[in-house]
């Protein structure tokens, strides 16, 4: 398999089966399909010991619908992977025969604990310095797992606290559905480390929870992955969904109806996650298993790169006018702010070359509407790597580039930002404004002519055969520029060549 040669996973889970098709094994990637189907396949394992009927009907109709779609897609790299309900099952190992004939090929069962090592992989390839516990929770189980900032895993755990054989377990009753998780959870040693840190969780049914609650309370963005609620909010929120009927919850129809009844349920063991181990904040990842198993594929290399700064450079491939400029601009701003008295971190560095990279997204647009559409190509891009201030950071910043620094209106994703990082935002798109009209966004312009601070003052320095690229207008941009830095601005022309 080669890097632009595209790759599926099928998960066969204990509530859904699902299909994820990805344009290419990469540090970023893509996904080009995405199905699953509400299978139920760990409804009454608890109790029944056996992979209900119906269930395994509906599973295997799915799995060869998704062979057919892998051959329309000409995938012939498929990865299939099933867990908690064809491993707790008495019949699990025969429907993982039968599951093998209509899809086609091998099927891995995975343990508990190599699911928990997956589900961090996924969050570490996916969040920028992850360092807390992940919780996958499924349909069968809720595996637990200590994630290290250095991609160091701890021991992995397992228990039977998945919605379907929590709510199986306790026989509906709410009361002795807090008894099971709660005495289960006592003796999980990765929760033991978790005070003060964050908790990752994963899984359809707390994304599910995180969704109801941005809605609640009108967030600005509507992208799931990387969303962070504070403990005391989550824990409140938690209880509210444990105590009401979820059908009067607001924006359930966002919800899928096989998914309401197990909402309780999954409120439950995070509630009581969040009083046995106090994390500092709960982040929802959407990636988990699937991208762990992508992740582990790469080489060690590979792991090591940036997602963000892959993604981003993708999109410059892919959107800009002129691929190559990007990192042009990349370099341009580093000399300008490393002789500036700008003070910049590393987390904020890597945030402006991102957006360097996606100065130019927005092009094919009507020139009313570039600054739009690069806000919503940015916002809702389909790239992990960045968490939510981070976005709105790299969508304002290409804003400002098309509009002015004043140019960001009423967009809602302004309210992300801290009172700092908007002004970062302002000074690189002023910076990005000023380097158009040099380069009209073409490579091998800039770096023939360096913007640096020399003796209190922003220079512009263009060599003597450039000097006709000097005009009232880009006069008007650098000193914009200089005025949101605090310094006085001009152009400097070389007198040779």
């Amino acid at each position: 398999m080669t890097a632009t040669t595209p790759v599926a996973i099928v998960d066969i889970g204990s509530n859904s089966v699902r299909l994820v098709a990805y344009q290419a094994l990469t540090r970023a990637p893509t996904p080009i399909f995405n199905e699953k189907v509400m299978c139920g396949l760990g409804q009454g394992v608890v109790t029944t010991g056996r992979l209900p009927k119906e269930g395994v009907e509906k599973a295997l109709k799915a799995l060869r619908r998704f062979r057919a779609l892998c051959e329309t897609m000409q995938i012939r790299e498929i990865i299939a992977i099933a867990t908690a309900a064809a491993r707790d099952a008495a019949n699990g190992a025969a429907f993982l025969e039968a599951a093998r004939a209509a899809l086609g090929c091998d099927i891995l069962l995975l343990s508990g604990g190599r699911e928990a090592e997956l589900s961090a992989q996924g969050v570490a390839s996916a969040i920028h310095a992850a360092d807390g516990v992940v919780g996958d929770l499924g349909g069968g189980s809720l595996e637990l797992i200590d994630l290290g900032p250095d991609g160091r895993l701890g021991g992995g755990v397992t228990l039977p606290l998945g919605g379907l054989a929590l709510m199986d377990a306790s026989g509906r009753s709410p009361r002795e559905a807090v008894r099971i998780a709660r005495k289960a959870l006592a003796g999980a040693a990765p929760l033991e480390k978790l005070r003060g840190r964050a908790f990752y969780a994963v899984g359809g049914t707390w994304r599910a929870l995180a969704r109801l609650h941005m809605r609640q309370r009108t967030y600005p963005l509507d992208v799931m992955h990387n969303y962070r609620i504070q403990t005391s909010e989550a824990a409140e929120f938690a209880e509210l969904v444990e105590r009401v009927d979820s059908e009067a919850l607001t924006d359930i129809a966002s919800v899928s109806a096989a998914r309401r009844p197990l909402l309780a349920y999954g409120a439950i063991v995070f509630d009581e996650i969040i009083r046995r181990a106090k994390p500092k904040e709960i982040v929802i990842s959407a990636a988990g298993v699937r991208e762990g198993i992508l992740f582990e594929r790469l080489s060690e290399a590979e792991r090591r790169a940036d997602p963000l700064l892959c993604a981003a450079r993708e999109l410059d491939r892919l959107l800009a006018r002129a691929p190559g400029y990007g990192d042009d601009l990349i370099a341009w701003t580093d000399a300008f702010l490393e002789s500036s008295e700008l003070d910049e971190s590393a987390d904020e560095k890597r945030l402006r070359h991102a957006a360097c990279l996606l100065s130019d997204v927005g092009w094919r647009a009507h020139p009313d509407y570039r600054a739009q559409q690069a806000l919503n190509i940015i916002t809702h891009g389909a790239f992990v790597g960045v968490d939510h201030p981070g976005r709105a950071f790299l969508a304002l910043a290409v804003v400002f580039r098309h509009q002015g620094p004043e140019g960001e209106g009423a967009f809602p994703v302004r309210a992300l930002l801290t009172t700092r990082l908007l002004v970062r935002a302002r000074v690189l798109g002023a910076a990005m404004r000023v380097a158009y009209l040099l380069s009209a966004s073409m490579p091998g312009v800039l770096p023939r002519a360096p913007l640096r601070v020399r003796k209190g003052k922003a220079t512009l320095t263009l060599p003597a055969a450039r000097a006709d690229l000097l005009s009232d207008r880009l006069n008007a941009r650098l000193k914009a520029l200089g005025r949101l830095i605090g310094l006085d601005a001009a152009v400097r022309v070389e007198t040779g060549d």
